[in-house]
């Protein structure tokens, strides 16, 4: 049961242009293919592992993952610096980059 009290509840409003929304649709496209080939060198690279012989694989495979894994905030951050080069956001707090 949800127990909060919807008087307090404020709308949220939202101002986005066409530029802004695009940008974002591209930056989230691209972290969730780099998502899905993160998902994919770990499965394929614990699969080598079952095997003596592809140990060395396995183990390039979990090395390409885990540089992938950095790319996510790189991308983050790089569609927040496209967004703020572009005047299109404001930081919600001074330290928010």
């Amino acid at each position: 049961m949800d127990h909060r009290d919807h008087r307090t509840d404020v709308p949220i409003e939202v101002h986005i242009g066409h530029h802004e929304l695009e940008l974002s649709k591209r930056y989230e496209s691209a972290s969730i293919a780099n998502d899905v080939l993160i998902g994919i060198w770990f499965i394929v690279g614990s699969i080598c592992f079952f095997s003596e012989q592809l140990m060395t694989v396995g183990t390039w495979l979990f090395l390409i993952g885990s540089i992938q894994m950095t790319i996510r905030p790189a991308i983050r951050l790089a569609r927040r610096v496209h967004l703020r080069q572009q005047g299109s956001e404001q930081p919600a707090h001074p330290m928010d980059f």
